[in-house]
């Protein structure tokens, strides 16, 4: 797949890069979940300039030291000794040869020092505070682990702490690059499809790339070729996930298929798992793993107990409602069965993520400072009778999107509707211009 989108990350890096070898070194963080494109990134900023890349693989420390060594002598034409054992003297190599040329360093996974030798980051600090001001090096640590990489450049107590000139998060691709790609590889291709293609990859370049290129259009396609032997993807969550947990992942694991199978409060997680404490779990997803959400109707008071969570990543979220789920058949070999459970149940499903779709695609629109969900909770057959699926409040006057989500607009009753609109309109914007809509397939 081509280089797409990723024009505000360029343009930062290109800036960051001008400073460090017109005046002194830089060092940037950039980070982001597997598969986001960060080395297909890091690398289309250093095109053209003399690149130094080293990968961080789980080795012993003399062997990479060495692969390094050579790899950076072959970049920058020069004798890098390949006779060390400790990467802090090569870091220092490198170092002194930017005090006369002007080159990137990017060293990728670089949160894997944490398990070959963590004393490499205080070594790093130390050079680094010895070099930077006379030297011409656009240092780039990049990394996957997104709870090591902020423990390294962001804890206070950590010796690379307040190190880093700027942070790259990179995120998955807006509705509006999606459907660029779609366009560019099928040109006939249907908001069905798109939808598809958001549900889920949700903008990942990697899976988007996966699918495409094997001209897996539609969703029958797409399903087919995630739940296959030997697919990647049936084993992509663990890869993505058990790194970032460590052995405590089973705990999480069955929250994550909890919220995944509609069970998103607090209560209902508790019920499904069987355990009461889970609010420290849930607050560990939400803040420092950041792979759940935590939802409140939209103005409603940050105390308040009506919250649902909801999983942020789309893939994960399939991955947890169906691989792990019907892991039974995964392991029975029964890929076509579980193709078959997913393709019938997609209609519903898609349904939810099409709300997601929407949120997104308004928040791209930068005319609304706040957009959600509302509902009323109560008990017996009305509850959450009261709920809009989207209310967009706008950022410049008293106007208020509010809409009802549909994959077809038969199934839209406007008189519903309307009667969720009055509740909200007496409860919270009495005082406010409301513009009203159904939105479906039809409108994405």
């Amino acid at each position: 797949m081509k280089f797409y989108n990723r024009e505000q990350e360029l343009e930062l890096l290109a800036h960051t890069r001008d400073v460090a070898f017109n005046n002194h070194s830089q060092m940037t963080v950039l980070t982001g979940r597997r598969r986001i494109g960060k080395t297909k990134l890091v690398l289309k900023s250093c095109e053209n300039t003399p690149t130094v890349y080293l990968f961080v693989g789980r080795s012993n420390e003399a062997t990479l030291c060495s692969q390094s060594a050579e790899t950076a002598s072959r970049a920058l034409n020069t004798y890098i000794p390949s006779g060390t054992t400790s990467f802090v003297s090569l870091f220092e190599a490198l170092m002194t040869v930017g005090r006369n040329v002007s080159f990137n360093l990017v060293i990728d996974e670089f949160q894997e020092f944490f398990y070959i030798n963590p004393s490499v980051y205080s070594g790093i600090q130390d050079v680094w505070d010895r070099y930077k001001d006379a030297t011409h090096v656009n240092f780039i640590a990049s990394g996957s682990v997104y709870t090591l990489m902020y423990k390294i450049f962001m804890e206070y107590k950590e010796p690379l702490y307040g190190r880093c000139d700027s942070v790259v998060k990179l995120k998955p691709f807006n509705t509006a690059v999606l459907k660029q790609i779609l366009s560019d590889y099928h040109p006939r291709y249907t908001n069905d499809d798109l939808l598809a293609l958001y549900t889920l990859t949700g903008g990942v370049p990697k899976y988007m790339e996966l699918l495409l290129d094997r001209e897996c259009f539609t969703v029958q396609e797409m399903i087919d070729a995630i739940i296959r032997e030997n697919s990647i993807f049936l084993e992509e969550g663990n890869v993505l996930l058990i790194q970032e947990f460590g052995k405590k992942y089973g705990n999480y694991y069955a929250i994550l298929s909890a919220i995944a199978s509609g069970k998103n409060t607090a209560s209902g997680i508790s019920e499904s798992i069987g355990s009461a404490g889970v609010g420290g779990l849930l607050q560990r997803l939400e803040e420092d793993y950041e792979v759940i959400a935590r939802k409140r109707p939209v103005l409603a008071k940050e105390g308040t107990q009506n919250v649902r969570y909801e999983i942020t990543d789309n893939f994960l979220r399939f991955w947890f409602r169906y691989i792990v789920k019907y892991q039974d058949y995964v392991q029975a070999g029964l890929f076509s069965k579980l193709a078959e459970t997913v393709k019938a149940d997609y209609p519903t499903y898609s349904g939810l993520t099409l709300e997601r779709y929407f949120r997104e695609q308004l928040k791209e629109k930068q005319m609304y400072k706040n957009i959600g969900a509302w509902w009323e909770t109560s008990k017996g057959k009305d509850a959450d009778r009261n709920e809009i699926d989207i209310v967009a409040i706008s950022a410049e006057s008293h106007k208020v999107f509010i809409a009802e989500v549909k994959r077809q607009r038969k199934n839209f009753k406007p008189e519903l509707f309307q009667q969720k609109v009055e509740v909200i309109r007496t409860r919270l914007f009495f005082n406010d211009e409301i513009e009203t809509a159904c939105l479906t397939l039809e409108d994405m």
